[in-house]
């Protein structure tokens, strides 16, 4: 199969004429990319698990480009459920709802509920409402790779698997959406992300976070399989002099070291090599999985500084453990 790549109204109308015919597409959001098919059509979600290798017990995110969308998707609709759309969408966040009986089971891995998010990207948007229906998209790489933030991420991985990718440039935000649970008695983030549990509980009063923490104001993907790693081993930091020693300890090894740091640490680093993640938290946040795909290609060891700061931090650093299993020195 051949795999085109094209940008702008062609590529939407291509990809919508696609979706149509049961075909799965890859298309822009402003977290990641993602691998979108009718998330009504149990044959195109079949297609999905397999042109990733996802297993099928990992559920989809449902993809809409209105509110409206919303409502044939749910069987409950709360005053809760209403607050947390109309505040924080469109934009970098999935909510789960009870599920109504046109979404195949396919889709949710059996559960019942369903997560829904829509794309503050116009792109997106654009590209949702051509289809006609609801689209369920994971991220657009192969299973436990490195999430997508550009059309040559998803190239890499979906050459010769999927149909076409529409290009809308790099992904803003840059690490997948924040997923939040509003079916129990408190609001529970599942995966954290760039909606922070305070940028929640602004809006719900309190929200419970993915380590149990109750935070008040003044199931999910990316939770039960490995996911986010590089093709060569990648280890966290606690702090830069670990980092430095773990760095000489590889090169001792006969290693190609390479580290992942903050703008600020440069200058400690001497002649090692290294990708600057940025200055700013946000700056991190969108380079973190270039980063890591970039490094994958030139090094054969990877050493993350951890990443203290804000809760978009914590996020970020939720994908670094588990791209490195965990692994701290």
């Amino acid at each position: 199969m051949e795999t085109l790549i094209l940008s702008g109204e062609k590529a939407i109308k291509l990809g919508a004429e696609l979706i149509k015919a049961g075909e799965v597409v890859a298309f822009p959001t402003e977290t990641v990319y993602g691998l979108g098919g009718n998330a009504l059509d149990s044959a195109c979600i079949a297609k999905i698990y397999q042109a990733k290798g996802r297993p099928a017990d990992n559920p989809l995110i449902v993809h809409i480009a209105k509110v409206e969308d919303i409502y044939p998707l749910v069987s409950e609709f709360s005053e809760r459920n209403k607050r947390v759309v109309e505040k924080l969408m469109p934009g970098p966040i999935t909510v789960l709802f009870p599920k109504s009986d046109i979404v195949p089971d396919s889709v949710t891995a059996g559960l019942k509920t369903v997560g829904i998010r829509m794309p503050k990207m116009a792109i997106a948007r654009k590209f949702i409402e051509a289809c006609g229906v609801p689209i369920a998209a994971p991220s657009a790489n192969a299973s436990t790779r490195v999430s997508p933030t550009t059309a040559s991420h998803v190239y890499e991985d979906m050459k010769g698997r999927i149909p076409l990718i529409i290009d809308g440039g790099d992904s803003d935000v840059g690490i997948e959406s924040t997923v939040v649970d509003l079916t129990g008695e408190i609001p529970t983030i599942l995966r954290p992300g760039a909606i922070t549990a305070e940028m929640l509980a602004e809006v719900v009063g309190s929200v419970r976070t993915h380590k149990g923490e109750v935070i008040s104001s003044a199931p999910a993907p990316g939770m039960k399989y490995k996911h986010y790693a590089p093709t060569v081993p990648m280890v966290v930091a606690s702090d830069m002099k670990a980092l430095i020693e773990e760095y000489d300890r590889q090169v001792a090894l006969d290693k190609k070291p390479l580290c992942l740091i903050r703008g600020q640490a440069i200058d400690i680093l001497g002649d090692r090599k290294f990708i600057n993640l940025g200055d700013s938290d946000y700056e991190v946040c969108r380079n973190i999985y270039k980063s890591m795909r970039d490094a994958e290609k030139v090094c054969d060891y990877i050493i993350c500084i951890y990443l203290e700061g804000s809760e978009i931090c914590k996020s970020v650093m939720n994908r670094v453990l588990k791209a490195s299993g965990g692994k701290i020195v």
